[in-house]
């Protein structure tokens, strides 16, 4: 009996010559250099988004609290200012009617009442273009508290530019609420450079940056 006849059916199997793996590791890629970790099957991996200010934070999921009390802030004053609109223009009507009961009960161009027609005419144009910038300013909070949750640079400039205007006249008020020395003429001014000051930096710290810079899809 042999065991190296290759017919001979008790005989051991002949060797197999081993096969190559079908798929290598590193198969179709160049090999890495050194320091260089190997990449996964297929596409490289890609890199995480870049972080805000600080370096090792993502962007934002969710608006940060101090933007939050910004846009309520923004809500309020608009409310404030729809409230200032409709009283003026209310005001701007009574000088109008004044000044054409003036004008039916004037005579002649010397009459006193003529003189007073013509005054409350210009009062009515001049509290008529102040009830229309105070809703052309409500409108202008509403749009920016809107903007607030889609908005980027373009919202946030503008946000920081009206806190900033808004502060100031706010701040003219309370020099001149100080002067008077009435505790009433103070506190709504404060109120007001208060309100300004958190819309004015809510954009500008590094989380308020960072909503605004955050990616959309």
């Amino acid at each position: 009996m042999s065991f190296g006849d290759p017919n001979n059916p008790y005989g051991q199997p002949p060797q197999q010559p081993p096969t190559a793996p079908q798929n290598p590791p590193g198969y179709g890629y160049p090999p890495a250099p050194p320091g260089v970790p190997p990449q996964g099957y297929g596409y490289p991996q890609q890199p995480a988004y870049p972080g805000y200010p600080g370096g090792n934070q993502m962007f934002p999921q969710t608006m940060p609290g101090l933007l939050v009390t910004a846009r309520v802030f923004l809500f309020i004053i608009s409310a404030v200012q729809i409230l200032a609109a409709l009283g003026w223009l209310y005001v701007a009507a009574l000088a109008n009617d004044v000044s054409d009961a003036a004008d039916g009960l004037s005579s002649s161009s010397d009459d006193p009442f003529n003189s007073f027609s013509d005054g409350a005419g210009i009062a009515t144009g001049v509290l008529l273009f102040i009830a229309l910038l105070a809703a052309g300013l409500a409108a202008l909070s509403i749009t920016l508290g809107v903007k607030f949750g889609r908005g980027g640079q373009g919202v946030r400039i503008t946000t920081v530019i009206y806190g900033a205007l808004g502060g100031i006249v706010g701040l003219i008020m309370l020099v001149v609420g100080l002067d008077s020395g009435l505790a009433t003429a103070i506190v709504f001014p404060l109120i007001w450079v208060v309100f300004a000051t958190i819309i004015t930096v809510a954009p500008v710290v590094a989380s308020g940056t960072a909503w605004f810079a955050r990616p959309r899809y």
